[in-house]
C-alpha cells in the first residue's frame, strides 16, 4: 500500500508545484491564488473519488498520494500568517473563507457529480 502513496504523490507534488507557479505568476497580487488552485482542485478530484466509490487500493494511490500531495494544508496555513503579519488581514480572511468555502463546495461537487 506504501508503494501506492508513493507513485500517487511522485504525480501529485510535482503536479501542486507546477500548477502554483503558473498560477502565481499570472496574478501580480499578494493572495495566493497558485494554493487555493491546487486546494480547490484536489478537493474535487478526492470528493470524485468518494462518490465513485473506487476501490481502496485506486483511492490510496489517487486519494491518499496524489491528492494528498496536490493539496497543501500547511502552505495554506504558512501563507495566511504570512499575510497577517505583512499586515494584509483582509486577505488572509479572504484566504480562509476561500479555502475552507470553495474548498467544501469542490468536494460536494466532485462527489455529487460522481
Amino acid at each position: 500500500m506504501w508503494l501506492l502513496v508513493a507513485v500517487g504523490a511522485a504525480v501529485g507534488a510535482p503536479l501542486r508545484y507546477l500548477v502554483d507557479r503558473a498560477v502565481a505568476s499570472r496574478h501580480d497580487s499578494v493572495f495566493p491564488w497558485g494554493t487555493l488552485t491546487v486546494n480547490v482542485a484536489g478537493s474535487f478530484v478526492l470528493g470524485f473519488l468518494a462518490g465513485a466509490a473506487v476501490p481502496g487500493p485506486l483511492m490510496t494511490l489517487a486519494g491518499i498520494g496524489f491528492c494528498g500531495t496536490l493539496t497543501t494544508y500547511s502552505t495554506f496555513g504558512y501563507e495566511t500568517v504570512r499575510l497577517i503579519e505583512g499586515g494584509a488581514i483582509l486577505y488572509a480572511a479572504l484566504n480562509i473563507a476561500a479555502n475552507l468555502g470553495t474548498g467544501l463546495a469542490a468536494a460536494f461537487a466532485g462527489y455529487a457529480l460522481a
